[in-house]
C-alpha cells in the first residue's frame, strides 16, 4: 500500500505547481465551463458529487492547478484507482493519528520532526492543548483578546492604522514613477481597504454546532467537527462575500492582507511588546507594529496584490508602462535576496518577492510616520524593527523554511532590507567597506 502511495506522489510531483509558481496568485486563475472541466476526468462522477453537496451542478469551475487537471487521467481512472485508494486510506490514517493512542501520536510525527530537527515529540499536555483548541480557535482568541487587549490599546492601534493609511496615501500622491492614471487607481484601492483590529465582534455562527459528545470517542468528536467545517465551506457557494469572517484567531501572533477582500487584519496577540506597547517610544512602536501595519497595506501593491482591484477582483488596472516600471523595481528586490545564504540553504528571490516588497514598503511608510513625531529616534525605530524579527530555529528547520516559505528568513528580512534606507547609514555611521554598506544606486524604494 505504501509503495502505491509513493507512486501516486511521484506522478503528482511531476505536474503540480512548484512553490515559486504557486506564489503568483494571478497565475492560479483558470476559469472553465463545467462541461469543459468534466472532460479532464471523465471517470469521476462529478454530476453526482455536485448534486449531493450543492443540489445542482455549477456553471463554471475555477482551476488553480491547471497542469494537474490536464494530466488528471493519471490519477482518476480505472488504472490509477489502486493508487488513489491507497492514498486515500493512508491519508485518513495519517490525519487520524492525533486522536488515537499516545504511541501512535508520537510515531506519526517522526517524519516532520526529522525535517525540522526537533529531537522529540511535544509532551502530552501541549499536544492536548493544541488538539483541543483546534476546533475552537476563534472562541479561545476572543477570550484571550478580552483578557489581554485593553480598549485603550485598541483605540490607539486604530489611530495608528489610520495614520499609516494616510501616510501611505501621501506617499502614493507624491510617487514619481507612476502615471497619474495608475496612481489615482492605487489611491482608490487604498481608500477602501478595510482594517480589522484585535478580534472579531462575534463568534462564527457554526460554533453553535460544535458540541462535544462526552459519550463518543475523541475520534468521533473530531469527525463531527470536521463535518461542520466542511458544511460551512460548501455553504459559501454562490453567496455574497462574508467580510466579517476572520482567517486568524485573536491569540495568533500574526497579521494578514486578503487581496480578494481588500482587507487587513491585526489579531490582538501581535498588538503587544515588542511589536507594540503603550509605554514604548513612538519610534519603537512605528519600527514594530507600524512597519507591520504598513507591510500589510503594501500587500495591496506587491507582486500579487497589484493584480487585484479595489473590490478584490482579479483585474489589470495598470498602464503597460507603469507595470513594466514596477516589474523593473521588483526585479531589483529579487536580486537583493536571490542567492543569499540561510544556514546552508540558498534563498529564492522570486519565491519571496511579494513579502520582501511588502517589507520594503512597510519600513518606508513607517519610517516616514515615525519622523513626524516630536520624539523621533531613528535608532529606536531600526532597533525595534530588528527586535520584532528575533526567533529561534534549528538549522534543519531554517533550511526547510528557505525551500518552502514565501517569507525570507527573519535575519535577512532585517539585514537585506534596512540598507535600502539612507537613515540606516547615518544612524549607525555605516560607510563604504562596512559589511552592510550598499551604494546609493543599489538602494531600492518602491512605495
Amino acid at each position: 500500500m505504501l509503495e502505491k502511495r509513493l507512486e501516486l506522489d511521484r506522478r503528482v510531483a511531476a505536474v503540480v505547481l512548484s512553490n515559486e509558481e504557486s506564489s503568483e496568485y494571478a497565475k492560479l486563475y483558470h476559469p472553465y465551463s463545467y462541461e469543459d472541466f468534466k472532460k479532464f476526468a471523465p471517470a469521476l462522477p462529478l454530476d453526482d458529487f455536485f448534486q449531493a453537496v450543492l443540489g445542482q451542478v455549477p456553471d463554471k469551475v475555477i482551476v488553480d492547478e491547471e497542469r494537474f487537471w490536464q494530466a488528471a487521467d493519471q490519477f482518476y481512472s480505472e488504472e490509477a484507482w489502486p493508487l488513489l485508494k491507497a492514498t486515500l486510506i493512508l491519508s485518513v490514517v495519517n490525519l487520524s493519528t492525533s486522536y488515537l493512542t499516545e504511541e501512535i501520536r508520537v510515531l506519526s510525527g517522526a517524519y516532520s520532526r526529522a525535517l525540522s530537527g526537533v529531537p522529540e515529540a511535544k509532551d502530552k499536555v501541549k499536544a492536548a492543548y493544541q488538539l483541543a483548541q483546534g476546533p475552537f480557535k476563534q472562541a479561545l482568541g476572543l477570550w484571550y483578546a478580552h483578557e489581554k487587549f485593553s480598549p485603550e490599546a485598541k483605540a490607539d492601534v486604530e489611530k495608528k492604522v489610520a495614520t499609516m493609511i494616510d501616510v501611505y496615501k501621501e506617499r502614493l500622491a507624491k510617487n514619481d514613477w507612476l502615471t497619474p492614471e495608475t496612481r489615482d487607481k492605487a489611491i482608490v484601492k487604498l481608500n477602501v481597504i478595510k482594517p480589522y483590529i484585535g478580534y472579531p465582534e462575534e463568534l462564527p455562527e457554526r460554533y453553535k454546532d460544535k458540541v462535544v459528545d462526552e459519550t463518543a470517542s475523541l475520534f468521533d468528536n473530531a469527525l463531527a467537527f470536521a463535518r461542520v467545517e466542511i458544511k460551512h465551506s460548501w455553504s459559501k457557494w454562490n453567496q455574497p462575500v462574508d467580510y466579517k469572517e476572520w482567517g486568524m484567531p485573536a491569540h495568533m501572533v500574526n497579521a494578514y492582507y486578503n487581496p480578494q477582500k481588500n482587507l487587513i487584519v491585526f489579531p490582538a496577540a501581535i498588538l503587544q511588546a515588542p511589536f507594540y506597547d503603550l509605554h514604548q517610544s513612538s519610534s519603537a512602536n512605528y519600527g514594530g507594529i507600524g512597519a507591520v501595519i504598513a507591510h500589510e497595506i503594501s500587500h495591496a501593491f506587491d507582486t500579487n496584490g497589484a493584480s487585484f482591484d479595489e473590490n478584490g477582483s482579479l483585474k489589470d488596472w495598470w498602464t503597460e508602462s507603469d507595470y513594466a516600471a514596477f516589474k523593473e523595481k521588483t526585479q531589483k528586490v529579487i536580486d537583493q535576496f536571490d542567492g543569499q545564504d540561510s544556514y546552508g540553504a540558498t534563498i529564492n528571490g522570486k519565491l519571496t518577492v511579494s513579502e520582501n516588497v511588502a517589507d520594503l514598503g512597510g519600513i518606508a511608510a513607517a519610517l516616514e510616520a515615525a519622523k513626524r513625531e516630536p520624539d523621533f529616534s531613528a535608532e529606536e525605530f531600526f532597533y525595534n524593527f530588528g527586535r520584532i524579527w528575533r526567533m529561534k530555529g534549528r538549522p534543519e528547520f531554517m533550511k526547510l523554511l528557505a525551500s518552502v516559505d514565501v517569507h525570507a528568513p527573519a535575519k535577512l528580512r532585517v539585514n537585506v532590507q534596512v540598507p535600502n534606507f539612507d537613515d540606516f547609514f547615518t544612524t549607525y555611521d555605516v560607510k563604504e567597506g562596512d559589511g552592510m554598506w550598499r551604494s546609493p544606486e543599489e538602494r531600492v524604494i518602491i512605495w
